[in-house]
């Protein structure tokens, strides 16, 4: 597996390797459901996290353990999604790290970047992708569901997250034999949009 960040669209999203330009855009954009990063996300981006979680994010593309993108919507950062922890020697990966403001949950825009990175980690040589959500994050687990991933399991008292709750973390994993009939129900789903 060779995957590395890159450029890519369809007509609801384009997503960027997240950069230096996209943090204004991003912070605004973190801020808008300051609830989410207190209740849900293992670490925090809300104003006075922000820098602090950017600098985070920034050292580990550098050290290629994650590979975060930029979520644009009309030429504007509404959120973030990454890689992570890209094994190319068992040709796995995790998406993760998603974030949305508020006014961009519900319609194609999570789905849209999902066929995205699906495509690019599969095209890449990825075998399985993962996804992770926390136990209590009803609402991200239906929607990967919706995706077409596969529930594994759950990892009982699995991290501490920032606030100093112990998580409980839904293991979804979608293979690569799996990945043509994920496509295809994930473009049904966008065409509707």
């Amino acid at each position: 597996m060779q995957l590395e960040a890159r450029n890519s669209h369809n007509r609801h999203v384009r997503l960027e390797p997240l950069a230096e330009h996209h943090r204004a855009e991003l912070q605004a954009a973190c801020a808008a459901d300051l609830s989410v990063w207190r209740d849900l996300y293992p670490h925090s981006m809300a104003p006075e996290h922000f820098d602090a979680g950017w600098d985070r994010m920034m050292a580990q593309a550098v050290d290629g353990s994650w590979i975060p993108h930029a979520v644009l919507v009309e030429g504007r950062c509404i959120g973030m999604t990454s890689y992570i922890a890209p094994d190319g020697a068992n040709a796995t990966v995790e998406i993760g790290g998603t974030y949305y403001h508020p006014d961009q949950r519900g319609g194609p825009v999570n789905p849209a970047a999902k066929r995205l990175m699906l495509e690019h980690a599969f095209e890449s040589g990825a075998r399985r992708v993962q996804l992770n959500v926390d136990a209590i994050n009803l609402r991200s687990r239906a929607a990967v569901l919706k995706l077409g991933a596969v529930q594994e399991g759950i990892l009982r008292h699995h991290r501490v997250v920032w606030t100093g709750r112990i998580r409980d973390t839904v293991v979804f994993s979608i293979l690569a034999e799996e990945w043509p009939a994920v496509r295809a129900r994930l473009d049904a789903r966008l065409e509707g949009y």
